[in-house]
């Protein structure tokens, strides 16, 4: 996809009214739909986030890391054109890794 349009950042929040998503997004070509393209973070409504990652054209691509609502780590892995990829790793919330898994 060619971006040839602006780049807009959208807020989606809980009921609460706390930010639940924050993300980058560009209007498809056929100006039909928004497209998630850029940072996206999810948070938890206490404010520490959930989830972040990067988003091209569409789809999950790169690093990727999900959070426990104390902050601390439950997942880190790469996304490749919206698949998992590579080795992921886990965490359970009082801070033990999980045995990873490879999605090679």
């Amino acid at each position: 996809m060619t971006i040839d349009s602006d780049l807009n950042i959208a807020e989606i929040p809980h009921e609460s009214g706390a930010i639940r998503f924050r993300y980058a997004r560009v209007m498809a070509p056929d100006r039909t739909r928004w497209i998630r393209h850029g940072l996206f973070v999810e948070y938890h409504e206490n404010g520490t986030v959930v989830s972040e990652g990067q988003y091209v054209d569409g789809k999950e691509d790169g690093l990727w890391r999900d959070f426990h609502p104390d902050g601390r780590p439950a997942a880190e892995g790469c996304y490749r054109e919206g698949k998992e990829v590579g080795v992921w790793r886990f965490w359970n919330p009082d801070g033990t890794e999980e045995p990873s898994t490879n999605f090679n």
